[in-house]
C-alpha cells in the first residue's frame, strides 16, 4: 500500500500496527490521488474547512498544523524559523480510499465500479511488499537550536513563570534538524515503523513535503455524537528485564509529578470539550492508564463527551485545538510562553493528521515522535518535548526529550 500510494503527489497512510483498542475503526487506511484540495493559513481556515466538507461530503484527509492557534486565539503569532514549510491546514478529497478491516481490503472512490476497484487492487498487489530506497541517503550532522545549556536555562525560565503564577504546566519542545539531507521518505517510514510501531503511525505526502510519524497519541475522535480525546502525559523508559520493566510501569503509575501532569491536562481537555458538549455529558472514562509501546511506557487518560445539537464538525476542532497535551495550562498563556522560549516554529509538529468520513465522523492523531522532511529544501526535522512544572528537574526533562527522540536518532546513526 505504501509503495502504491507514494506514486501520487498527495497521499496519506494511517496504520494502527495492530495495537488493541476499543476505539480503532480500521487496521490501516490509505487515501491517494487528490481530486480536490483545500489549503489555508490561520485566519479563516476552520470556516474554509467547514465549507469544503459541506461542498464534497466525502472522505477528506489532511492535517491541522500547530500554528492554527493563531486563529483559535486572536493575538497569538508565530515568528520562529520554520524549515519544513507545511501550510497551517491542508485537506484533500482522494480519488481512491483503501482500508483494511477484519482481514479484508475495502477499495472505493467517487463513482467507482467493481472494475475500478479491481484495477486498483491489482495495481497494489503488483507493488513490492518491501520498501527499498533507490539510492543511499545523504545525511548531514544533526543540529539543534537549543543545546543542553540553553535548554536547561529555558526550563528554569519557565519555572520562574510558574512560580510567579503565570501558568501551572508548559509543554516545552526542542528541534533536531539536518540541512542538506537527501532521504527516501517511504523507506524512512518503513524503518521507523519497524523500529517503533505505534497505534497512530502515519505517512503523509504533500507534494515535496513529508510526514513520517510513529505517534502513540490520539488527539480527537468523533463517532456519531460521541467525541473522545486521549491525552498522553507521563513517560518512562522500558527495560528488557521483565521484573525491572514491571517496576518501571508501577513507578510511572504512582509517580506524583507524572500523575499531576496528566490530571492537569485531563481538566484542560474536559474544559475544551465542554464548549460543544451536551450539558453534563463530559466525563473521564479512564484516568492515568499505563500503556506500553516499543520504546517507552506512557500514561494515557480518556475523556468523552456527547455533542450538543447543532454542533458543526469544525466547532469541536476549533474549541479543542491545539491539544492540551502539547500546550499546557492555562492554555493561552502557555502558548505565549512557548512562542517566547522555543526557538523553532512547530508547524506540523504537535498538530494533527487524520481523516473525516462522508458521515462527518473523524479521527486525528497528535503529530509527535515524527520526522518532517522538505525534499526541495533538503531539510529534515524532528522535535521532542516534555511537560515542565514547578517540581520539574531540568536535567531529567532534558533526558526525557532524548528518550523520546531515541528511535528517530537511531535511523541516522
Amino acid at each position: 500500500m505504501l509503495n502504491w500510494g507514494n506514486q501520487f503527489n498527495i497521499c496519506c497512510l494511517l496504520d494502527n500496527n495492530n495495537y488493541p483498542s476499543d476505539y480503532h475503526r480500521f487496521e490501516a487506511l490509505l487515501a491517494a490521488d487528490a481530486l480536490q484540495t483545500l489549503e489555508a493559513d490561520a485566519g479563516n481556515a476552520f470556516p474554509a474547512l467547514e465549507k469544503f466538507y459541506a461542498r464534497h461530503s466525502d472522505w477528506l484527509f489532511g492535517h491541522l498544523a500547530y500554528d492554527l492557534k493563531n486563529e483559535t486565539v486572536p493575538g497569538l503569532h508565530s515568528q520562529n524559523p520554520d524549515g519544513t514549510g507545511f501550510p497551517d491546514m491542508h485537506f484533500f478529497q482522494p480519488r481512491v480510499v483503501i482500508f483494511l478491516k477484519n482481514n479484508e481490503a475495502h477499495i472505493g472512490g467517487i463513482h467507482f465500479t467493481v472494475e475500478d476497484a479491481t484495477a486498483v487492487y491489482r495495481d497494489v498487489i503488483r507493488m513490492p511488499v518491501t520498501v527499498n530506497a533507490p539510492s543511499a541517503p545523504r545525511l548531514s550532522a544533526l543540529q539543534a537550536r537549543l543545546n543542553h545549556t540553553r535548554y536547561i536555562d529555558a526550563v528554569k525560565g519557565l519555572q520562574a513563570h510558574i512560580l510567579r503564577g503565570d501558568c501551572y504546566e508548559v509543554n516545552f519542545c526542542r528541534e533536531n534538524f539536518m540541512e542538506d539531507a537527501s532521504v527516501y521518505p517511504p523507506a524512512l517510514f518503513s524503518q521507523l515503523n519497524a523500529l517503533s510501531p505505534a497505534p497512530f503511525a502515519a505517512y503523509y505526502r504533500l507534494q515535496d513535503r513529508y510526514l513520517i510519524s510513529s505517534s502513540p497519541e490520539r488527539y480527537l475522535q468523533k463517532t456519531g455524537n460521541t467525541v473522545i480525546s486521549q491525552p498522553i502525559k507521563g513517560t518512562s523508559r522500558k527495560d528488557p528485564d521483565p521484573v525491572v520493566d514491571k517496576a518501571l510501569q508501577e513507578a510511572l503509575r504512582n509517580h506524583p509529578k507524572e500523575r499531576a501532569e496528566n490530571i492537569m491536562v485531563v481538566d484542560l481537555v474536559r474544559n475544551d470539550l465542554s464548549h460543544t458538549a451536551l450539558r453534563g455529558s463530559v466525563h473521564v472514562k479512564e484516568l492515568c492508564g499505563i500503556y506500553s509501546f516499543a520504546q517507552v511506557h506512557q500514561m494515557i487518560s480518556t475523556i468523552a463527551a456527547e455533542m450538543a445539537p447543532g454542533t458543526r464538525l469544525t466547532d469541536i476542532l476549533q474549541h479543542t485545538f491545539p491539544m492540551g497535551s502539547m500546550t499546557g495550562a492555562p492554555k493561552i498563556r502557555v502558548m505565549q510562553l512557548i512562542e517566547e522560549y522555543e526557538q523553532s516554529r512547530r508547524g506540523l509538529y504537535s498538530g494533527a493528521v487524520g481523516y473525516i468520513t462522508p458521515e462527518g465522523d473523524f479521527d486525528f492523531n497528535v503529530v509527535i515522535r515524527s520526522i518532517i522532511y522538505n525534499a526541495s529544501r533538503q531539510y529534515l526535522s524532528f522535535q521532542t518535548g516534555s511537560a515542565i512544572t514547578f517540581y520539574s528537574n531540568p536535567q531529567l526533562e532534558w533526558e526525557e526529550c532524548l528518550l523520546k527522540a531515541a528511535a528517530m536518532v537511531r535511523l541516522f546513526e
